[in-house]
């Protein structure tokens, strides 16, 4: 069966909270783009060690392979 995007769009990704989650993860990168640079990013995830995505703290953030920070909730 595929995948109905438009309605995983509108169930669940559309939600406020989810767009604030979302914003979170994108200004983590911004900042870490800014600190590190964009060639060092390349490839890799920012992580949040405490799981918060809105918690954009530089002690909260460290730079992962997607391997490891994606299999992390596992």
């Amino acid at each position: 069966m595929a995948r109905d995007y438009k309605k995983e769009y509108e169930n669940y990704h559309k939600k406020p909270e989810q767009r604030r989650r979302n914003d979170g993860r994108k200004k983590a990168r911004r900042l870490m783009v800014k600190k590190h640079g964009k060639a060092k990013l390349a490839g890799q995830d920012i992580d949040h060690k405490d799981r918060n995505p809105r918690n954009n703290a530089t002690s909260n953030l460290r730079i992962q392979s997607k391997k490891k920070n994606r299999g992390r909730n596992k």
